[in-house]
Formats: C-alpha cells, sequence, structure tokens
C-alpha cells in the first residue's frame, strides 16, 4: 500500500498508483537516432519505495556517451537523466524518511546490495555487487531496466532518495547530485579544508563545482587551462589564482605547489604536464576522463611520492552531506535551463563545450 495525499484508501491509492506507473520520457531508440518521446511504464511499487513527480533534470555527459553508446554497452531504448529533482508523490508503507510533498533529489544510483562492506560504510557507489545505476541498469529484485530522469516521474528504493535544502533555487539544483558529489567526494576524501593548496584542471561542468567546493571548503584554488580565455570566469567564480598550462615559465614557477589537483577533463589527455605541480605526497585525481589516457611519465611520481588515483561520485550520505553543505554555503551551479525539445541541440552544443555550464531540463516542458 502506498500513502497518496496524506490518505489511506487502499482502492484509491491503487487505482492512482497504477495511474502512476504511466509515464512519457525521451528516449534514445539507437545510437543513431536523435532523442524523441517514449511512453513506457514504471516498475511495479513497493513498500519501501518513493514516488516521484520530476520537475527538473540535468544534463551530464554521461548522457550523451549513453545515448550515443560511446562506451558500447548502452541497452536501447535508454531514457538518460541522472540529476534529478522533484516532489513526493507517493510512499510505500515501510517509508518513513518521506511524505508526499517532500522536495527531493535522486542521483547516479538508485540501489546496491546494502550487504557488503563498502555499502556498510555508506559507500554505495563502490558495492561489490555494483550499484544499480538510475538509468541503463537492471532492477535488483525483478530485472527490469531502470529509466532515467527525461521522464516525468520516477519509482526510487526510499534509502537512495535525497533531501534538498529549503533555500536552494530547485531549478539549478539538479546537476548537485552528480557534477557536485563527483568532485566535493574526492576534495573530502584527500582531507581539503583550510591551508589546503587545490588546482582544478579543466572548467566545464564538473571544474566550476570544483572550484566553487573547494573554495567553499577554505583551500586556495587555482585554475589550470590551457590559454587565459576562462581566467575572467575562473577568478569571478572564486578561484584565487589562474594558471596557463601553455606558458612554460608559469608552469615550471609553479612546481611543487598544490596537494591536491582535480582533473576534470572528460577526454583523453596528458597527465604529464601537471604531476610536477604537485608537492611531495601530493595527489592528482581523475574524475573526467572514463576512458585511455596518454602514457604517464613515472618519474615525477617517483621523485616526489605523488599519486594519480581516481575518484567515482559519493555514497548517499556523503551526497546529502554535499547537498546541506552546499544548502549552508549557498553553492550551486551554473545553468542554463532548456525545454525538453531542445535536448538533441543542448548535446551538439555540449560536444562543442557550448555550455555555461550545465544544461538542466525544465520537466514542465514535456508533454
Amino acid at each position: 500500500m502506498l500513502m497518496l495525499n496524506g490518505e489511506c484508501e487502499a482502492a484509491s491509492q491503487d487505482d492512482l498508483w497504477r495511474s502512476d506507473l504511466k509515464t512519457l520520457g525521451y528516449a534514445a531508440q539507437s545510437a543513431q537516432e536523435p532523442l524523441a518521446p517514449f511512453s513506457f511504464e514504471r516498475r511495479e511499487p513497493r513498500a519501501n519505495d518513493v514516488a516521484i513527480d520530476i520537475l527538473y533534470c540535468g544534463v551530464c555527459h554521461s548522457d550523451l556517451h549513453t545515448a550515443r553508446n560511446d562506451w558500447g554497452v548502452t541497452l536501447y531504448p535508454a531514457v538518460p537523466g541522472h540529476e534529478i529533482v522533484g516532489r513526493v508523490s507517493a510512499v510505500g508503507d515501510d517509508v518513513a524518511d518521506f511524505v508526499v510533498g517532500d522536495t527531493v533529489a535522486v542521483g547516479c544510483m538508485v540501489d546496491s546490495c546494502k550487504e557488503c562492506d563498502q555499502c556498510h560504510q555508506g559507500e554505495e557507489q563502490y558495492c561489490r555487487e555494483g550499484n544499480t545505476q538510475t538509468y541503463g541498469g537492471q532492477d535488483r529484485v525483478d530485472g527490469t531496466p531502470t529509466f532515467g530522469g527525461y521522464s516525468k516521474h520516477i519509482v526510487v528504493r526510499d534509502e537512495f532518495v535525497l533531501r534538498v535544502p529549503e533555500n536552494l533555487d530547485l531549478a539549478r539544483v539538479a546537476p548537485l547530485v552528480c557534477a557536485g558529489i563527483t568532485t566535493y567526494s574526492p576534495l573530502r576524501t584527500w582531507n581539503v579544508g583550510p591551508g589546503s593548496r587545490v588546482a582544478i584542471v579543466g572548467m566545464g561542468g564538473l571544474g566550476h563545482m570544483g572550484i566553487k567546493l573547494a573554495v567553499g571548503l577554505g583551500a586556495h584554488v587555482t585554475v589550470i587551462s590551457r590559454t587565459e580565455a576562462k581566467k575572467d570566469d575562473a577568478l569571478e567564480l572564486g578561484a584565487h589564482e589562474f594558471l596557463a598550462s601553455s606558458d612554460e615559465g608559469a608552469m615550471a614557477l609553479a612546481q611543487a605547489s598544490f596537494d591536491v589537483i582535480l582533473d576534470t577533463v572528460p577526454v583523453k589527455h596528458d597527465i604529464n604536464p601537471y604531476m610536477p605541480l604537485l608537492d611531495v605526497d601530493g595527489t592528482l585525481v581523475i574524475v573526467g576522463q572514463v576512458g585511455p589516457l596518454a602514457e604517464p611519465i613515472t618519474v615525477p611520481m617517483i621523485f616526489g611520492r605523488r599519486r594519480v588515483a581516481g575518484s567515482l561520485i559519493g555514497g548517499i550520505a556523503e551526497t546529502q552531506e554535499m547537498l546541506d553543505f552546499c544548502g549552508r554555503m549557498n553553492i550551486l551551479p551554473e545553468c542554463e535551463t532548456i525545454a525538453m525539445g531542445e535536448i538533441n541541440e543542448a548535446y551538439e552544443r555540449m560536444e562543442k563545450s557550448d555550455v555555461r555550464y550545465r544544461f538542466v531540463i525544465d520537466m514542465a516542458t514535456l508533454s
């Protein structure tokens, strides 16, 4: 049984819920086709489920990669979207933490085994059995495909639903649960705080969030980009310094200047120029590129005990911590709101880095 609008009449609940199973979204039917309207049904609800009417959905580079099968694993039809903000429309009998009308968010995962050591540590993103992705995955109970947030509604296990601080602008919150936590988690893992020296490589959707969050945590932040074209924007976003990687003299002077370098570049690239910039025991964390990098040179690592690491998203508790932190600090991404029908154009613009800095779909435009 589900609670709908505070009512407990079982027959009317079942009828309403069954009607909510039918929804409309935008889907890719193949790697060659543009996204288009797609009618489908959500999975059957369970006692620990939360039903959500989606208000906004962010557009992530992963959405584009999935729609075009860049990683070779896409199951079609594919409904992307894992940066979701909405309002609770129904809850299951066993749900105690949410009620109808709550403003909530859903990020990159909607389930995990909840039994392994990683899940017990609040690191569901590293679930030993693999977390269940918000889209492109399979439900752990009935095996049905998971469809994402480019849709009117979604059904999510309650432990994977997040609360949105009341003071935050809902039209700009959605990217926090992907770009936000992707950059926040490594900053927390490597203990970034007052006195930390942090560099951000790349200033796109991930990079601009890395700037804001690192500054919010009290770090001294430098943006590294190929030219000085983005210098003014970087300083406007809160960075303290800017370093052009094409300036050999400036790069030489910056050696051993950073404790952490957050590498947000989403394509194959060369990390070798950045390694000497780390101090002894410094860490360069890859959060952008999923796939190959240029061949690394180990000399700076060996002679400076420097590290290259990777980081995924964060667990549910850490993601909630990030949202609460953003609420206290009033940290939000820079967004451009689009209509659902503009998604294919947005993908083309995203490939050209023609967005400042994230697209968010107003789901009221989906009809």
